[in-house]
């Protein structure tokens, strides 16, 4: 697809979810990994027997930002057989105008991504995506996070 057949389809679609995630489980490995690749090591996340005892939560809970961390899986941008963006050669992430984690996602929980399209510009050389990033967890009313993300296409 050229650059102005997906302007034309993506404007089309401004104040839609475009992109709905499969569920996605968020177990205490994934937990750890992030933890062990942050430094991230703080008990809310990696003490189960702690979190039991003194958590809200009764469980541990995922980091903020593991979770805000899974928006490209989520989304859909890693995989290149099934492009998000079809003729796009680059997807680039350009930052966020917003970030709130109003819920936790408690240990083994399942969530998956939902994807509004707020704006499609032109850039040099390409197209500029803003998008409404909500994460849903399975069961729970309140989203655990809500991010406008901009991304930067490339042709």
């Amino acid at each position: 697809m050229s650059q102005s057949e997906l302007r034309a389809s993506l404007e089309a679609r401004v104040g839609e979810v475009i992109h709905q995630s499969d569920w996605l489980v968020v177990d205490q490995a994934r937990i750890d990994a992030f933890a062990e690749a942050t430094g991230d090591h703080q008990w809310i996340h990696v003490d189960a027997e702690r979190a039991a005892r003194e958590s809200p939560y009764r469980k541990t809970i995922a980091h903020g930002y593991l979770t805000l961390s899974l928006y490209p899986l989520l989304r859909n941008l890693v995989d290149e057989d099934n492009p998000a963006y079809p003729g796009v050669k680059n997807v680039i992430n350009y930052g966020l105008n917003k970030l709130r984690f109003p819920n936790a996602v408690r240990v083994d929980s399942r969530i998956r991504g939902s994807f509004k399209l707020a704006d499609v510009s032109e850039i040099s050389g390409g197209l500029q995506v803003t998008e409404i990033f909500a994460v849903e967890v399975e069961g729970e009313e309140k989203p655990a996070c809500i991010a406008e993300a901009i991304m930067r296409l490339y042709f």
